[in-house]
């Protein structure tokens, strides 16, 4: 049935590949054409020399100029000896086929191979574009889109594109394992990890406990620690202009995590264009901008003196500036630090701005300013709509990101008819923010109490704060076929934070095949091993999306402890509850070698009880939890009750080192106390 419904899926792009391209349907439009080359080579974005994919040699790729009514040509080459490779063009409508998803929309560009794009650019404004494939957009493969209106809206003396970046030295699959085994090695990295002394320092104990004791693991503004956070791929960018001139700034948000704080020395950032779109002008104080979206500001350069436009990381851990003009230089006012405990002060702080009190004062640390963005051009509002709810869900320990807790093969597509309007209410559950875009479509940004609904912005990405309501609709109308929609976090997409909206034919009817999932590598390696004067423990875990395969082991150093050995297959069912069968090995007193099945819960305060069955006759009963008492000192408490092995303690601290090792000492009732070094893989 497998290769039935590919062999359909084939035969399905083929006739579309087929169909008349867009320079002839529209004979009369000029063409404009790219050839983009995508590449590997030796750069050093953060002054290290690292292997970067890049774009005809650089990265960001070429700037994409057109104007609206053009056609755009852009053949694309995969320069890769060894991955296939894809380009979408985010923000830009264009037909299904075009959207640049591997698979899912588009036929995959193969190693050698060369594929060319053709659309109509129908509309003007800012955008980007950026590989579908794994993750290679945070190893460099992405590049700004400018498109200009057939008649100006704004005089401007100077324009200049901007693309934000967030860079890491390591292997973003590297980067992709360390965050599935539960690491908090980033967190420390950017000092933003939370421990009980650190919470007592802050007089946020109380907090702390109730946090632990809900199940509410530490807020995290960013999930990754970046070497260097880039514009145009440099660390500082010199902005053109003479005092008194104009300038159009077009900030993109290339991150493939990171959100950005934009703070002007010169003052206020005049916001003219969101996601694209044109929007009646206004001032900000400061500006958060999710990964995906881009903002078009208007700035003047002073009469003297150089002035910062700084891109901060919204978790304070980097920054990066652009300079007008010349002479003494002025650096802008950074937003204040993020409260590493105030976890329930920044609850607070989001609620307080969904919801405003009239005259309410600007926050220090703002969120978007959907509320001040209305569209410079009113638009057409449906007159009825179907409404539907995506929850944002996410598990933090085990990294694990979807909508409605399903994984991307167990979720059917959402379907839409041509011509429908839906409504979508997304419910962040979690406690990260989640810039969430949808391909192929604008979508309209529902404010309670709208007053104009048309000129409520239109937007292709949104940002949902963390246990908040952001609620969009659009109209199906951009053509039949599948369309993404998911989380622009790079690292919560893999992992499983994308649906796919399949619009239908006015009455229902759909492709011959049936919608496909957005594939990603989800299968990744780690475990760690433990070396002390009383024992030899560790594991290796092998997981592919909720299925884990385990091997364990715990061995005394003394030749007559004897050992325990498992073998597992555990599946994750929720955030509480696991499942587990295998086989045991053990020679330790009262032990049994034998099948053996149960189940992991996890409880309030982050303890994991475990409960299993041996063939053997062993019934089993065990409690984990693990305390982090500073930011390098951790404590693992264990305890283990068996019908015929007995009652068994242990107690080991571990002493970060560096990201593989810990130095670790502790006791065990079944061992005796030891120290060692513990290594982790």
């Amino acid at each position: 049935m497998t290769q039935a419904c590919e062999l359909c899926r084939k035969a399905y792009y083929d006739a579309m590949e087929a169909a008349p391209k867009a320079s002839a349907l529209h004979p009369q439009a000029h063409v404009v054409e790219y050839k983009l080359t995508i590449a590997e080579q030796t750069l050093s974005p953060a002054g290290k020399p690292v292997q970067v994919l890049t774009i005809n040699g650089t990265s960001p790729g070429p700037v994409l100029h057109f104007r609206e009514g053009d056609v755009a040509r852009i053949t694309v080459t995969n320069g890769l000896t060894d991955d296939t490779t894809s380009l979408h063009w985010h923000g830009v409508l264009v037909p299904n086929l075009e959207d640049g998803v591997p698979v899912v929309t588009t036929p995959i560009i193969a190693p050698g191979k060369s594929r060319t794009f053709e659309f109509l650019v129908r509309q003007h404004g800012t955008y980007w574009y950026h590989s579908h494939t794994g993750h290679q957009e945070q190893r460099g493969i992405q590049g700004a889109i400018v498109i200009e209106p057939k008649a100006k809206t704004t005089e401007t003396t100077h324009d200049q594109v901007i693309v934000l970046g967030d860079w890491t030295n390591e292997h973003p699959a590297e980067v992709q394992r360390t965050l599935l085994r539960g690491s908090d090695w980033y967190s420390f990295r950017k000092g933003t990890s939370q421990s009980l002394f650190g919470a007592y320092q802050a007089g946020k104990l109380g907090e702390y406990l109730g946090r632990e004791k809900a199940l509410v693991p530490p807020m995290d503004l960013s999930d990754v620690a970046y070497d260097a956070f880039l514009m145009n791929g440099q660390r500082r960018l010199k902005l053109p202009g003479k005092p008194g001139d104009t300038l159009r700034l077009r900030l993109i948000n290339a991150g493939a995590a990171s959100y950005f704080y934009i703070d002007a020395a010169a003052g206020s950032v005049r916001i003219v264009s969101a996601d694209g779109q044109d929007v009646v002008p206004f001032d900000q104080k400061r500006l958060l901008m999710g990964p995906a979206e881009t903002y078009d500001l208007v700035a003047t350069v002073p009469v003297s003196g150089s002035w910062e436009l700084r891109a901060t990381a919204q978790d304070g851990s980097g920054f990066v500036s652009a300079w007008m003009g010349e002479g003494e230089a002025h650096p802008a006012t950074p937003p204040p630090t993020p409260e590493r405990y105030g976890m329930n002060s920044y609850l607070t702080s989001i609620l307080d701005q969904l919801d405003p009190e009239p005259g309410a004062k600007e926050s220090d640390r703002p969120l978007s300013p959907y509320a001040k963005l209305r569209a410079a051009t009113p638009h057409a509002v449906a007159s009825s709509h179907r409404e539907l709810t995506l929850k944002l869900t996410g598990d933090m320990i085990r990294y694990e990101w979807s909508f409605d807790g399903l994984d991307p093969h167990e979720a059917e597509a959402i379907k839409v008819k041509e011509g429908e309007t839906l409504r979508l209410r997304l419910v962040n559950n979690t406690m990260m923010h989640h810039p969430i875009h949808f391909h192929g479509h604008f979508f309209r940004l529902i404010e309670a109490n709208d007053k104009d609904p048309a000129t409520s912005p239109l937007k292709h990405t949104v940002d949902v704060p963390p246990m908040s309501v952001r609620t969009i609709e659009f109209t199906a109308n951009e053509g039949q076929g599948d369309w993404l929609i998911h989380c622009h976090l790079l690292y919560h997409h893999i992992t499983g934070m994308v649906r796919t909206i399949r619009v239908t034919t006015a009455d229902g009817g759909e492709p011959p095949h049936p919608a496909a999932t957005h594939s990603m590598a989800t299968t990744y390696t780690w475990g760690e091993a433990s070396f002390t004067t009383a024992k030899a423990a560790g594991f290796v875990t092998l997981q592919d999306g909720r299925d884990n395969l385990n091997l364990r082991w715990e061995e005394g150093m003394h030749r007559l402890d004897g050992h325990e050995r498992e073998l597992s297959y555990a599946r994750y069912v929720d955030t509480r509850l696991s499942l587990i069968a295998g086989y045991r090995f053990n020679t330790m007193d009262g032990g049994r070698d034998g099948l053996f099945a149960g189940a992991s819960f996890r409880l309030p305060y982050f303890i994991d009880l475990g409960l299993t069955q041996q063939s053997a006759g062993e019934s089993r009963a065990m409690l984990a939890k693990s305390l982090q008492l500073t930011d390098r000192l951790s404590l693992d408490l264990g305890y283990r009750y068996g019908r015929q092995t007995g009652t068994s303690t242990s107690a080991d601290f571990r002493f970060l080192l560096t990201k593989q090792f810990s130095l670790t000492a502790g006791y065990s009732s079944d061992f005796g106390a030891g120290i060692g070094l513990l290594t982790r893989f």
